[in-house]
């Protein structure tokens, strides 16, 4: 089974000289979900991975289906199942280098810890709030076609977070010309999260120097129909019904929202 990262990871071997596709590999490497193996279970919310000494330093290993990691270790092993930005910011704390569906995968690769460092200083950059009052919009145009592809990617993972999103170029009070993305029918308190998404994907598209303003509004709202006459627009996906389940304890240091520490 081909996997984003495998898919990342090729055309950024296939282009070796391309920023762009080295960013989107560590753009999906960072949204993704990660098995880490560990010496054991986690002992309440402490987890100790795996560590390999190697010429190149040492290293937690990491897989992006729990397959992949039952094939390296040849059985059932325990695992801590974390998204990829959570174990980039962990091992670099500790130092540690990252080795990526290693002997399982075509897209095996050993991260080292500066590369992790470079990672979580990198997702840890927040977009900026500041104030302007938009007198026209125009269609948007002079958007990079890599930018574009990084927002689709990027919204395509906010199932639930808004209804969609509108891009749309925007003339400021004062002459100020640039780009505009209007979410529609946010979810209360799903700001921060859409507008930091919004700030990976302008990083991790490789535009330099780029900026691209956030702003939201109410399903309807009247101010969206200048916007909405102009605009790129884009469906976000919605989240299936849910369906009755049996609900049973999580296990130790495996919830997303409750990471393990590494020991």
């Amino acid at each position: 089974m081909e996997t984003e990262i495998d898919r990342a990871h090729g055309a950024m071997e296939a282009a070796p000289e391309s920023d762009a596709a080295r960013l989107a590999f560590y753009d999906r490497l960072a949204d993704a979900e990660l098995f880490v193996l560990l010496t054991g279970e986690p002992a309440g919310d402490v987890a100790e991975p795996q560590l390999y000494d190697l010429e190149e330093g040492r290293f937690a290993l990491a897989f992006d289906l729990e397959e992949r990691l039952s094939a390296f270790a040849e059985g059932p092993a325990p695992y801590a199942a974390l998204p990829g930005r959570i174990v980039a910011r962990m091992l670099a704390a500790e130092g540690v280098g990252l080795g990526l569906n290693l002997g399982v995968a075509p897209s095996a690769f050993l991260m080292p810890a500066e590369a992790l460092t470079w990672l979580a200083g990198t997702l840890d950059h927040g977009p900026g709030a500041g104030e302007a009052r938009p007198e026209a919009y125009a269609r948007p145009s002079g958007v990079p076609e890599g930018l574009l592809t990084a927002l689709d990617v990027k919204l395509a993972r906010l199932a639930g977070l808004a209804a969609r999103a509108h891009l749309v170029g925007v003339t400021y009070v004062g002459g100020a010309k640039g780009h505009l993305l209007a979410f529609e029918g946010a979810c209360e308190g799903a700001e921060p999260a859409l507008a930091k998404a919004v700030s990976e994907a302008l990083v991790f598209s490789g535009v330099e120097a780029g900026a691209l303003d956030v702003t939201f509004f109410a399903t309807g709202a009247e101010a969206l129909a200048p916007i909405a006459r102009h605009a790129v627009s884009f469906d976000l996906p919605q989240p299936e019904p849910e369906t009755a389940q049996v609900l049973s304890p999580a296990a130790p240091g495996m919830d997303p929202a409750r990471p393990p520490k590494l020991k």
